[in-house]
């Protein structure tokens, strides 16, 4: 298949483009490289996947120096006139949009930035899929869209009509766009939403990267909550793998349209999250409990059941294993002893 992937300079996306190629794909991926956070760290995993630092200049394909099957193209989603001309040349089979505004906490900052890139971004994706007669569009939804539920496990069937950040409001929207596109067009498309992944070359704004920086360095941790929070965190090789098996089929619905949890369905309390760590660095934290921040909610926890039946999805990496492979990247890459 000829798949693009959006957000291939972020964790999730650039970790899908690999597994992709790796399995015979061709792969064109896009990015903005925005400043959220470490625009080298972008680059980095850009030049992991063999992709010059060319990939700075705008709507320039620079073909991957590792693999022939990997171009890259640096361009907005707000950018719909070449965003077309993209779809237009390159005649993909399917797309996996994971390109977003990403962050609870930042989208109560900077709300415009998650309309602009969330909502502006993912009509655009929408109608150059319609346009261009893709087979099937997968995009990252989020488990922010079940905001303070107190029912678990975290079901597709709830209903998601209470979010609490922008961001949760954001992908909210995006379900309900590619239902009305599934329903008006024929367009199918499958909704991802994640819980909290993790692992190597992950994304410095989340807890278990800022826990390991503050860790090593001897600096204090924030644990929110007093440290009563429970996340169903999932490292990234199982996330890859349930969105690969997604990829390579469609919806076999009328609308063609679903959303799946995409998550480790074993929910961990922040401490011990916390104490994994520790034992992996072989260092104690030092821990400064705080309050609970707005946007976030208190507890998470997927039913993968339907992805498990639908896709044979099995998420099987311990937290001790995911942890460690992070913590040893984490340390290679800041060459840290």
């Amino acid at each position: 298949m000829k798949i693009l992937v959006t957000g291939t300079a972020g964790f999730i996306g650039f970790h899908l483009a690999a597994k992709l190629v790796e399995q015979g794909h061709e792969v064109v991926g896009i990015d903005n490289i925005n400043d959220y956070y470490s625009t080298g760290l972008k680059m980095d995993r850009l030049r992991e996947a063999g992709i010059s630092d060319e990939a700075t200049k705008w709507s320039q394909k620079v073909v991957s120096s590792r693999n022939a099957n990997y171009s890259f193209i640096r361009m907005n989603l707000e950018d719909k006139d070449v965003l077309y001309k993209l779809f237009e040349s390159e005649h993909f089979d399917s797309v996996c949009n994971l390109a977003a505004q990403a962050g609870v906490r930042y989208s109560i900052e900077n709300p415009h930035a998650y309309i602009s890139s969330n909502i502006l971004g993912f009509l655009n994706i929408l109608e150059a899929c319609k346009r261009y007669k893709i087979k099937h569009l997968v995009y990252a939804s989020s488990s922010s869209v079940y905001g303070n539920s107190k029912k678990m496990p975290l079901s597709t069937s709830d209903a998601v009509d209470n979010p609490i950040s922008l961001y949760a409001a954001s992908k909210k929207s995006n379900e309900l766009m590619a239902h009305t596109y599934s329903h008006l067009f024929g367009l199918p498309t499958t909704g991802l939403r994640f819980f909290t992944v993790y692992g190597p070359w992950g994304r410095p704004d989340m807890a278990y990267f800022l826990f390991t920086r503050a860790i090593v360095e001897g600096k204090p941790i924030q644990v929110f909550n007093q440290g009563d929070l429970y996340r169903d965190f999932t490292y990234i090789d199982d996330i890859v793998e349930g969105i690969v098996n997604v990829l390579k089929g469609t919806p076999d619905l009328h609308p063609p349209y679903k959303v799946y949890n995409i998550g480790n369905s074993s929910p961990v309390k922040l401490m011990d999250f916390i104490e994994t760590i520790e034992n992996s660095i072989k260092k104690e934290a030092i821990k400064e409990f705080k309050q609970m921040q707005p946007g976030d909610v208190y507890k998470t926890f997927a039913d993968v059941s339907d992805l498990e039946k639908d896709f044979g999805y099995h998420p099987n990496t311990p937290l001790e294993s995911g942890i460690g492979r992070f913590v040893e990247w984490y340390k290679n890459y800041y060459n840290i002893n």
